[in-house]
């Protein structure tokens, strides 16, 4: 039987992170991977075009704090890029997210400031005091016309069900801006791994055990270790004894074309036409000079690897019975977005596991 002190399960980011600090302290670290690849959902690869593409969507790395760029830094050169994003309707292609750009674009205004634009604003929103919903926080900030151009559809394909059933966060996550800033992001440091995030997941963990295709509850009785860090799905872990928490997939097409560029931007939101929800193409991002491109076609579904935790009082209520469970644990920790069930951004779950390692290191 293999020992080890410390048992990873999942090689993302969490699990990466925290098998490099323990690994660099000279504690034995296993990572058991699900998957064939290491990565997670952050995982790139080279296709048969030479372009690089990122199998499970864009992953834009964004973060304003120092002490994450500053660890990740050690593993990887970046490519800086500011990250742009652009709406289709109607036959226009629209800023996202809605700003002073896209309101006036929208509505053939000419607003010149951000106070005029405020006030202009303030006559379209609905008095909501406390947002109850994701609809009810459009609607307090940018009012109707905004809402159903820009939101409402969108949030119907990507979730599969009306914003009026999913919390104020999910559609909060996209601001809507009153200055002309047309970045996606307004991060101080915004990039991706120059050699991309596989390379950077490989430097990771190259001094620990990793274990692909092998599923975590075929082994845990054939591992012994001292602490497990579990950075799955908490409900599998505790084999759904209170229900599966429901998680939102993608089903993603690539095609090739024998063309420099497919489209002016790096990515382009559909809200209202056709069954997809965007089409990405990450040479914009990573200046690939190649002759060739790949676009993706991202088509929301329930089936499939787990991306978006679904975020409404339902499923936090099922989440916090799992978590409940999960503190009642000695040695066992829980870390990542599918681990947490929240939908945290890349450098949240970079910095939380920096700082799990921090305490773990200190435990005998």
């Amino acid at each position: 039987m293999n020992q080890v002190d410390f048992l990873i399960v999942g090689a993302g980011l969490a699990g990466c992170v925290l098998a490099e600090r323990l690994s660099s302290l000279g504690r034995k670290v296993l990572i058991v991977e699900k998957r064939n690849h290491i990565g997670g959902n952050c995982y790139d690869f080279i296709d048969n075009n030479g372009v690089l593409v990122h199998k499970y969507g864009p992953h834009y790395f964004r973060t304003n704090n120092d002490d994450v760029i500053e660890y990740l830094s050690q593993f990887t050169d970046w490519i800086k890029h500011d990250f742009k994003v652009k709406a289709y309707l109607q036959g226009k292609l629209y800023p996202i997210p809605v700003n002073r750009d896209t309101i006036n674009l929208f509505f053939n205004k000419n607003l010149k400031g951000v106070l005029e634009t405020k006030a202009f604003l303030d006559k379209k929103r609905t008095r909501i005091k406390k947002p109850k919903n994701a609809e009810e926080q459009v609607l307090s900030v940018a009012g109707k016309e905004i809402y159903e151009a820009f939101f409402k559809s969108y949030t119907i394909k990507q979730w599969d069900m009306h914003p009026k059933n999913l919390d104020a966060s999910v559609t909060a996550r996209i601001p809507i801006r009153t200055n002309n800033d047309n970045r996606y992001f307004t991060d101080k440091f915004q990039g991706l791994p120059r050699q991309g995030y596989t390379n950077m997941f490989k430097k990771l963990c190259q001094n620990c055990e990793v274990l692909l295709n092998t599923d975590y509850q075929e082994i845990k009785n054939k591992v012994l270790c001292d602490k497990l860090i579990f950075t799955g799905q908490i409900d599998s872990f505790f084999d759904y004894k209170f229900g599966k928490l429901p998680y939102r997939s993608l089903k993603i097409n690539f095609e090739r074309y024998e063309k420099e560029y497919y489209q002016d931007w790096l990515q382009i939101n559909y809200p209202n036409d056709y069954k997809y929800t965007r089409i990405v193409e990450m040479k914009h991002a990573t200046g690939q000079k190649i002759s060739c491109t790949t676009i993706s076609k991202e088509y929301p579904t329930w089936n499939g690897e787990p991306y978006y935790p679904v975020p409404n009082l339902v499923n936090e209520n099922s989440y916090q019975k799992y978590k409940k469970e999960a503190n009642k644990l000695s040695g066992v920790f829980f870390v990542g977005r599918l681990a947490q069930y929240k939908y945290l951004n890349m450098d949240e779950v970079v910095g939380k596991a920096l700082t799990l390692s921090k305490s773990l290191s200190i435990l005998k």
